[in-house]
């Protein structure tokens, strides 16, 4: 048997109204699940109290795993396991190195992170998305709020609170999990 989620949808047409009515709905002591735009909206995360991104911290790491692993294979084939001259130079000749080196930490770093984004938001191939609302890829901003997580909170007192804070309309959503 599946569970459902009601949320309450608050559509908004302009970024502004939107990042003014986040602070306002959050002054009020109401938590919101998320907030769909169609586009990226500046000071949105801030506003939300969004902790910063660590994935910079895994794209570094996975470089590191690159750069680690190209002059590992670099120094094990060409110098221990099959020593050549080659050209007169030595056999662990680390500025030759350079290219394939740069090369395997971009690679590395680049599917990482990827990877990564992708593991901690949560999008599997498999996975079907659940649209609150169709006009979030179109033109509108959509502010949800999880009434579960809001049971202090009477619907129709966070319904007018998203009015005053500028929304165009309000709509209840029952969401199939």
């Amino acid at each position: 048997m599946s569970d459902s989620k009601d949320f309450l949808l608050g559509v908004y047409d302009d970024e502004d109204v939107l990042l003014k009515a986040v602070g306002k709905i959050r002054n009020a002591g109401i938590k919101i699940h998320e907030v769909y735009s169609p586009f990226p909206v500046h000071g949105l995360d801030d506003e939300l109290g969004y902790k910063k991104s660590r994935l910079p911290i895994a794209a570094f790491m996975f470089g590191m795993l690159g750069t680690t692993l190209a002059l590992t294979m670099q120094i094990w084939m060409l110098g221990i396991d099959w020593p050549m001259i080659i050209g007169g130079k030595n056999h662990v000749a680390l500025p030759d190195f350079v290219p394939v080196t740069f090369e395997l930490t971009v690679l590395l770093a680049a599917f990482g992170m990827v990877g990564t984004f992708l593991v901690s938001s949560d999008l599997k191939p498999w996975k079907d998305p659940k649209l609150l609302d169709i006009r979030i890829t179109d033109d509108k901003h959509i502010l949800a709020i999880d009434l579960g997580k809001n049971k202090a909170v009477e619907a129709s007192e966070i319904g007018n609170v998203l009015k005053d804070s500028g929304a165009v309309e309000v709509n209840d959503k029952k969401v199939e999990e």
